[in-house]
């Protein structure tokens, strides 16, 4: 199939960094339709896709859909292999494991797909249980609509289980995807990526940019505009030496900038960023992260600088 790419069980193992389409499609968050395009869009997707960057992390629920939709619009257009990872939103209707199928089949008709290489819980459910939304990711394997399975948003105790069903139908847990950048570093403390590292599960880090809070471009005058300018609004008196910390160690590494800087430390930790890009630009400077690494030393000079915020 064009556009497609062959994995292997732990395929996740070998890949530095992918590419998040939360913002392909978004107006929560992300304002889509304002300030950027969909031909902005492709323009980051082909920028990641000649440097090698070709997980693409994207979920049913990403503008209602329109995230699946446009990547699958750009694979088509594509002959370069395209790992692609999606998403299941455990809604309160959704109530029995073949339902994490037919979400499943409904992301695969969005995409144009015939199967996707990772499918993940999105996000645990507070009302249904969470080990029937299990099953169905084992059913969607045998179904072979789903290469490999992850959750995400899951806290230990929750992957544990997850993990012990699955390994009753010979399936591994691949992913657990959480947030974790330098303002958001609870898997850390909780003991979560150390455990992902002792099991085999790969720990893919969204907002690795804490939405773009570490970029050195936000300020207490210019806070973004609408959700994510209220999550960090009391992050930003204690931000502005954290990013000069990031600056001052980029320097040390010919010049990259904070955001390379944030990224690579996620990356130094053990885990897969999937920061997002909305332009080529953004896809680009997102690029300068891989291929190098921090020195344990600059690595522990930002922990302590985060610290010091959070």
């Amino acid at each position: 199939m064009p556009g497609r790419a062959v994995i292997e069980t732990n395929f996740l193992d070998n890949i530095e960094m992918g590419l998040g389409a939360w913002a392909w499609g978004d107006r929560l968050f992300w304002q889509y339709g304002h300030g950027y395009t969909d031909e902005d869009i492709a323009e980051a997707f082909r920028t990641s896709l000649a440097a090698g960057v070709n997980l693409v992390d994207t979920a049913e629920v990403y503008g209602s859909g329109r995230s699946e939709h446009l990547l699958g619009q750009f694979i088509k257009n594509t002959d370069k292999s395209v790992l692609v990872a999606t998403k299941f939103f455990p809604v309160p209707y959704r109530f029995t494991k073949k339902s994490v199928v037919l979400a499943l089949r409904g992301s695969l008709e969005r995409l144009g797909l015939e199967r996707v290489d990772l499918y993940q819980l999105h996000w645990p459910s507070p009302v249904l249980p969470n080990e029937m939304f299990v099953e169905g990711l084992a059913l969607a394997v045998k179904e072979g609509l789903t290469r490999a399975v992850g959750v995400s948003n899951y806290e230990i105790n929750q992957m544990q289980m997850a993990q012990n069903i699955l390994s009753k139908h010979g399936i591994s847990l691949t992913s657990n995807q959480v947030e974790y950048n330098l303002l958001e570093r609870r898997v850390e403390k909780s003991g979560l990526l150390d455990r992902c590292k002792e099991t085999g599960v790969r720990l893919i880090a969204y907002s690795p940019l804490a939405m773009g809070m570490l970029t050195g471009k936000y300020t207490t005058e210019t806070l973004p505009p609408g959700a994510r300018g209220r999550k960090y609004a009391a992050y930003m008196r204690g931000l502005p030496a954290l990013i000069a910390r990031l600056t001052e160690i980029g320097e040390n590494h010919g010049g990259k900038t904070p955001a390379q800087v944030a990224l690579n430390w996620v990356i130094s930790k053990g885990a897969l960023p999937i920061p997002g890009a909305k332009t080529g630009k953004q896809a680009e400077q997102n690029l300068g992260a891989i291929g190098w690494r921090l020195t344990p030393v600059e690595i522990q000079a930002l922990d302590l600088a985060s610290e010091k915020i959070t």
